[in-house]
């Protein structure tokens, strides 16, 4: 009787730990409402996912960690914090 060896694949899962205080979470929930309805694999033309980053932002990876990370990077880069990005998206629709 032949054994067949056994074989595992480790996957490797990378975990976002958001460090944002109650009311920048809150402002980056609103926003992520507003823009895909929450949804990680939201596309609209060259935007994707939960916060409609563009794909080229992501490089690649559209896991959940990566858009987390690179949302709150881009929104640090640009508005500071998520309150002032709610604050432009409210009088622009977008941010």
């Amino acid at each position: 009787m032949a054994v067949k060896p056994v074989t595992a694949e480790a996957k490797t899962t990378t975990v976002y730990v958001c460090k944002l205080s109650k009311s920048q979470r809150a402002a980056k929930a609103w926003i992520a409402q507003r823009e895909s309805g929450g949804n990680y694999r939201a596309r609209n033309g060259i935007y994707y996912g939960k916060y409609q980053l563009t794909i080229s932002m992501l490089h690649g990876d559209y896991s959940k960690a990566n858009q987390e990370k690179t949302a709150d990077r881009y929104t640090h880069s640009r508005y500071g914090t998520w309150t002032k990005a709610k604050r432009h998206w409210l009088s622009h629709g977008w941010y």
